[in-house]
């Protein structure tokens, strides 16, 4: 098998959300048995000192076998979450590291336009 049967292997079907800071990654994978499995990657923006960025990214994989109990489980977690405190973001400012992310501009999880101040009264000058 060469490089581009590969490569084809790999994008067997993918989807992506875009979440602020955070993208994720749906993608469906092949098995060396040709059976198709999923992953999830989340990739995380970070913001250096000297104004470039890297990312950080996290993959879980789901199997055949694990599909129905997982979906089980993500909808009964999810539709609890919005029974107890509803489908509105209660507050981001627990986030330290949320702050001077797009020069001036902050972005909130969902991709709005933060018009707060607030994120920017903690900056420390110290290490400049």
């Amino acid at each position: 098998m060469n490089n581009n049967d590969m490569m084809e292997k790999e994008e067997i079907f993918s989807k992506v959300l875009r979440a602020g800071r955070r993208t994720y990654f749906f993608d469906v994978r092949s098995t060396k048995a040709d059976d198709y499995y999923l992953t999830i990657t989340e990739s995380k923006k970070f913001t250096n000192d000297d104004g470039s960025f890297h990312y950080k990214k996290h993959k879980i994989y789901i199997y055949k076998e694990d599909f129905q109990e997982f979906n089980d489980i993500l909808n009964e977690m999810t539709a609890y979450i919005i029974d107890e405190k509803g489908d509105e973001v209660i507050s981001e400012r627990h986030q330290k590291d949320f702050k001077k992310e797009y020069e001036g501009e902050t972005l909130t999880e969902n991709g709005e336009l933060n018009t707060s101040t607030e994120s920017f009264t903690d900056i420390e000058f110290d290490d400049i």
